[in-house]
């Protein structure tokens, strides 16, 4: 069975899943949803848990710095109890600090233009952040 990995924020979420063997995270969809509207991506997760076997969801904490949790962090986490009274999997969340700044300057190399990257940015975090998960359970 794979792994999703989901990078949320205020109009977006970032997917990305797992190989079957849970050693290569790759980028699923960047998914767009009106500011605030978490039942849209609560709905968007939903519909893949149909068509792909998943485990666990790794889900990105976006801490501060010092390690605190501040006001994205907690929208965060109450996405997480949604997710959790719908789902049986586990919904574990880690902490995702420059995850974006991490996939901002991989697009860079890559030669992607600043458009894309914009549309692309949360589903390269999210591979970031599942791909750091996998790669610490080795």
């Amino acid at each position: 069975m794979k792994i999703l990995g989901l990078d949320y924020g205020d109009a977006s979420l970032g997917i990305a899943i797992s190989d079957k063997e849970k050693t290569l995270a790759r980028g699923l969809e960047n998914y767009r949803f009106e500011t605030d509207k978490t039942e849209m991506a609560v709905a968007k997760v939903l519909a893949i848990l149909e068509v792909e076997p998943v485990e666990a969801i790794v889900l990105g904490l976006p801490k501060n710095m010092d390690g605190s949790l501040g006001n994205q962090a907690q929208k965060t986490l109450r996405f997480k109890e949604t997710l959790e009274k719908k789902l049986t999997i586990p919904v574990i969340a880690i902490d995702e600090r420059l995850t974006s700044r991490m996939a901002q300057q991989t697009m860079i190399f890559s030669k992607k233009n600043r458009k894309k990257r914009k549309q692309t940015l949360d589903q390269m975090s999210a591979v970031i952040i599942l791909q750091n998960y996998l790669d610490q359970k080795k």
